[in-house]
């Protein structure tokens, strides 16, 4: 029988993650972005938090007149807030009761934590066999440094991405920013979520997903680990300059800005050379091959650099473009806000929320094509969802529920 076409229409709607349960138990960064991802493609998240206190992501950053953070609104959006304080037995109690019809539960407490209220992963696996619990924490769940306490600020530097960033000859800087850690954890941790459901779909086994906060750093430092293995080579830092390779690095213009031009290969250096007016660069007794470049690379980086500095970046950029050079803008966030390539991929979702005004926050990532994820809601009220959460899915009645309020549970 075929479907008619409003069924039609409806499936096309959607998202991959419709039917999903999703219980966040974490706070500030890590865990509540993995828990995005999920919400985007039509998961349903419930945020737990503790009453009257909240998520302290709230608080983190730039304060909007609701009274909650640009980044909360941003990166707990698409979800439901419940308040449940789960150091009380009671509080317990009801997640047990939540995490039955639950398919992943997401946290990010230390080391612990959980098993500590009577929550670990052996309790919460007797209340539903199939549950997925995604757990991120600074260092995992074993080894000896698990206890640790751990920020994306020290996963950078466990990882070995702060030693690299900044000039050899001065301190490490930060990579960017301190939460890039943070996200990574949270793509991870959302990868290995989907992985666990697809298993548990065919096995009706549940599993952990464990995540070290510094471990999705570690993982993305291309050769590192085995070029000193295989070579004893440390890397140092090389101001923003790139192994292996040049010219790759930053370089400045005449009208005091800066382009990222990167040539990984021997052509596309001598595409490079032809674009500056000097396809003798790219002859054989000069720079032809990434070895000759990379002896020389000092030298390299400062003819390139002199050729950048008597043009504008609009210029070179159609110049290298002309020419397939790679090459792109150095963008301050207000660049990015102009730029006609981001407006015509939406990458910046401009919102009207009831709370917070008007808000611009980035926009979903990935893009499918058919079942693409979407921005309901922005980040929302403290223990806004109450009632559907206690009532409409526990069936709690509303002398259960005074009494729950009245001793700070909920």
């Amino acid at each position: 029988m075929q479907p008619t076409a409003e069924e039609s229409q409806s499936t096309a709607m959607r998202r991959p993650l419709h039917g999903i349960r999703v219980l966040d138990l974490s706070t500030y960064i890590s865990g509540p972005f993995c828990t995005t991802l999920f919400a985007e493609f039509g998961a349903e998240v419930i945020k737990v938090e503790l009453p009257r206190v909240g998520d302290p992501l709230r608080r983190f950053g730039t304060i909007t007149p609701c009274g909650d953070s640009l980044t909360w609104l941003s990166e707990c959006r698409n979800k439901k807030s419940a308040t449940l304080d789960l150091r009380q037995p009671d509080g317990a109690a009801l997640l047990r009761l939540l995490v039955r019809d639950a398919d992943i539960v997401v946290e990010n407490f230390q080391p612990g934590t959980l098993e500590k209220w009577g929550l670990g992963w052996d309790v919460l696996k007797k209340e539903n066999p199939r549950l997925v619990m995604v757990r991120v924490s600074g260092y995992g769940q074993t080894g000896p440094y698990r206890d640790r306490p751990g920020f994306g600020r020290i996963a950078n530097a466990f990882g070995g991405l702060s030693f690299l960033a900044g000039y050899p000859d001065r301190p490490p800087v930060t990579p960017g920013s301190a939460t890039v850690s943070d996200y990574l954890a949270g793509v991870f941790g959302a990868l290995g979520g989907l992985l666990a459901l697809r298993s548990a779909e065919s096995t009706q086994e549940g599993q952990v997903v464990d995540v070290g906060l510094y471990e999705p750093i570690f993982r993305i430092l291309d050769e590192l680990a085995g070029a000193f293995h295989m070579k004893g080579l440390v890397r140092q830092r090389m101001g923003p300059g790139t192994v292996n390779v040049v010219p790759h690095s930053h370089y400045p213009t005449s009208d005091q800005r800066w382009i990222a031009i990167a040539c990984t290969n021997d052509k596309m250096f001598a595409r490079l050379a032809q674009a500056m007016g000097a396809p003798e660069l790219a002859e054989k007794d000069r720079w032809q091959t990434v070895a000759q470049r990379e002896q020389d690379r000092t030298e390299v980086d400062r003819r390139v650099s002199e050729w950048t500095s008597q043009h504008t970046r609009d210029h070179l950029l159609k110049w290298c473009e002309d020419h397939q050079v790679p090459c792109g803008p150095i963008y301050s966030i207000d660049e990015i806000f102009d730029d006609p390539q981001y407006r015509a991929r939406e990458n910046i979702k401009f919102m009207k929320d009831e709370r917070a005004g008007d808000v611009a926050i980035p926009n979903v990532v990935p893009r499918l094509m058919g079942t693409p994820g979407r921005i309901d809601s922005l980040g929302p009220q403290l223990g806004q969802h109450n009632d559907y959460v206690y009532k409409t899915l526990l069936g709690l009645s509303d002398d259960r529920l005074s009494a729950l309020r009245a001793a700070a549970i909920i």
